[in-house]
């Protein structure tokens, strides 16, 4: 299996425009990249007690009066100014939808981008947000998310789509356009934790795990653990062992400044390369890439060194 690269676009904050999203998409396309990734919050509490999973103090940088666009919406822009990368929700937090509308928002995405989407879904970790759209789901989070997984597989494989959960039931209707991709767009499943490894199991084409963000550090030792965990449960799951496909999301950094400490994903290209493929030597065949940049020129030029750089070190299998 191929390893693939995959970046992440600015869908927020002061660098969230139009053509920026064009300009970086494009240029992604044209570096060899294999995907773009889009975030997902709706709309941002100005007090927010949750904690935050990816920050070492659980407090989240986001300001909620900064553009924050729609995954769903840019993605649908993005497909129609690239013609062959592929698009992810990196993630999709699914509870904050309607399951049947967004199954269609979904399908509608795959046949506008011919077969482009990745869906990465997540559960959701700020009950505030959750407060804030009116639904009393917080709690039930994971279980409304494995019911929504599977309404969308049965309204995009089932002629007759039928579906009787606790939170949600359906029967008797029609559903089109169904996905270009069969049987249907691959759901990869984000987060690090027990839940999130057991949803990847049971439901998921591949697990998308963000580390080396404190507390979620996940150096190649501790990930080893957890895919071995993985691996265990899709097979109690009735699945084949190698069902689910290993994705990482990571931050990387160029530094090549003398005696500089380096940390993980850091560094200069060859000491990027040998720390990926360590990941690769788990098993993980597909990375999604964050690069650190306050404009699009430097994204640009992240983007490039990677490519030019770092992509020959990297093994194709």
């Amino acid at each position: 299996m191929p390893t693939t690269f995959g970046t992440s676009l600015p869908s927020r904050g002061d660098m969230a425009s139009p053509e920026n999203l064009r300009t970086l998409a494009q240029r992604a396309e044209s570096l060899g990249f294999d995907s773009v990734w889009v975030s997902d919050h709706i709309i941002l509490p100005r007090k927010v007690d949750s904690f935050y999973p990816y920050a070492a103090d659980g407090v989240a940088t986001f300001q909620p009066d900064e553009d924050y666009y729609e995954p769903l919406a840019a993605l649908n822009f993005l497909a129609g100014c690239t013609q062959k990368i592929r698009l992810g929700t990196h993630v999709l937090i699914l509870p904050y939808r309607n399951p049947v509308l967004t199954a269609k928002m979904l399908s509608t995405l795959d046949v506008l981008s011919g077969g482009r989407l990745i869906l990465g879904a997540g559960v959701g970790w700020m009950e505030e947000e959750f407060q804030a759209l009116g639904l009393d789901t917080y709690a039930q989070r994971g279980a409304v998310t494995d019911e929504y997984i599977q309404i969308f597989k049965e309204l995009w494989t089932k002629d007759d789509p039928v579906f009787q959960g606790e939170h949600y039931q359906l029967s008797g209707m029609g559903f089109m356009p169904k996905p270009v991709q069969k049987p249907h767009p691959p759901i990869w499943i984000g987060g690090h934790t027990n839940p999130a490894i057991r949803r990847a199991a049971k439901y998921g084409d591949g697990w998308m795990p963000i580390g080396l963000r404190p507390p979620a550090i996940l150096e190649p030792e501790e990930l080893a653990e957890k895919i071995a965990r993985l691996r265990r449960l899709t097979v109690r799951a009735g699945r084949p062992e190698d069902a689910v496909s290993l994705c990482f999301s990571t931050g990387v950094t160029f530094d090549d400044s003398p005696g500089a400490t380096r940390r993980m994903m850091s560094g200069r290209a060859e000491q990027i390369a040998a720390d990926l493929r360590q990941y690769q030597d788990l098993g993980v065949r597909n990375f999604i890439l964050g690069f650190p940049g306050e404009s699009v020129a430097a994204l640009d030029e992240a983007m490039e060194q990677f490519s030019k750089q770092v992509m020959p070190l990297i093994p194709q299998d």
